[in-house]
């Protein structure tokens, strides 16, 4: 089970860092991730049936995502579009998009040799998968670290930073905001392509749900390898795939249909959500227990505790209608 995972997780990453571009890096909410998924699967597949290699197709659906962000990047820059706006427009126009690129609303592999069929015939499924996987996650990583150590790569942090700042240092920011467009969506189209491939079809569908799951993934990957370095960054972002990847399967294998495998997903991001909320609330309280006994006031410690507990959230609600 974990060793599958480890397969999948890694076909999942470029998805994740893709995400964790525009999330994380540009301080953008980018939904193309749910067209530009289903893209990048569709024009490899269909290229493959026309008879172009695995690695040729795989490289045209991940250019296709790049013009997926550049499209999304256009509106958002020089249409003056909320980006949010901007994505869901271009998720929306990609759908007829892969219907057309498609021909229909699922297309199968015939007998076309996939890129796990260029590795030994006797080596396991899972073992195949985790090689290839392991191989282009492990490019993109480095090419992406070599990318943030440029001067477009530091361009690119600064504009995600502060755009006002970066513009006001003479930084074209509007031209990299469309260059992290690009980026995300080429990664997240690469991630299709390598995972319609191991399905073995291109389904219009398949890009719902997939911003939550590299939602998800990136939030799992900071808990658990957190650092100011780019790689380890990007390095937690494949290990969040991959664990997240573990947990839908170890969901599955308690008896969880497939079916509920979108209502887990969102479960999943709620949780990662909640529990660094809830960890420094927790360490709130002890760091004003420890406080309060410092000056000898340990029995109102517990006292002013559950009273933060019952004032705090009525405060909210109390600022938000005085707004």
């Amino acid at each position: 089970m974990f060793v599958t995972s480890i397969g999948q997780g890694l076909l999942w990453a470029p998805l994740v860092i893709g995400v964790f571009i525009t999330f994380r890096i540009l301080d953008i909410p980018d939904l193309t991730t749910e067209g530009s998924f289903p893209l990048g699967a569709a024009v490899t597949i269909s290229a493959m049936l026309q008879g172009q290699s695995a690695l040729v197709a795989s490289l045209l659906g991940f250019l296709a995502g790049c013009v997926a962000g550049w499209i999304t990047g256009m509106l958002d820059t020089k249409l003056h579009m909320p980006s949010l706006l901007a994505g869901i427009l271009t998720m929306t126009g990609l759908y007829s998009v892969n219907m057309h690129v498609m021909g229909k609303a699922n297309i199968p592999l015939m007998d076309q040799k996939v890129l796990t069929g260029y590795l030994p015939a006797g080596w396991s499924l899972d073992l195949q998968t985790i090689v290839i996987g392991a191989v282009i996650t492990g490019i993109v990583v480095l090419a992406l670290i070599w990318l943030f150590q440029t001067r477009l790569g530091l361009s690119l942090m600064a504009t995600g930073n502060n755009r006002a700042m970066s513009a006001a240092n003479g930084i074209y920011t509007d031209r990299m905001v469309i260059i992290g467009y690009m980026v995300s969506n080429g990664c997240i189209a690469l991630s299709g392509a390598l995972i319609a491939q191991s399905n073995g079809y291109a389904d219009i569908g398949m890009g719902i749900g997939t911003i939550v799951i590299g939602l998800a993934s990136v939030l799992v990957g900071e808990i658990f390898l957190h650092g100011r370095r780019m790689w380890v960054r990007l390095s937690g972002m494949v290990l969040g795939a991959i664990i997240y990847r573990y947990l839908l399967t170890l969901a599955m294998g308690l008896g969880f249909p497939v079916d509920d495998l979108k209502i887990l997903s969102a479960i999943i991001l709620v949780i990662v959500i909640c529990l660094p909320l809830l960890q420094n609330k927790y360490q709130t309280h002890q760091q004003l227990r420890r406080y309060l006994k410092q000056i000898g006031v340990e029995e109102h410690a517990e006292t002013t505790s559950r009273g933060l507990d019952r004032t705090t959230p009525t405060e909210g609600l109390l600022s938000r209608d005085d707004k």
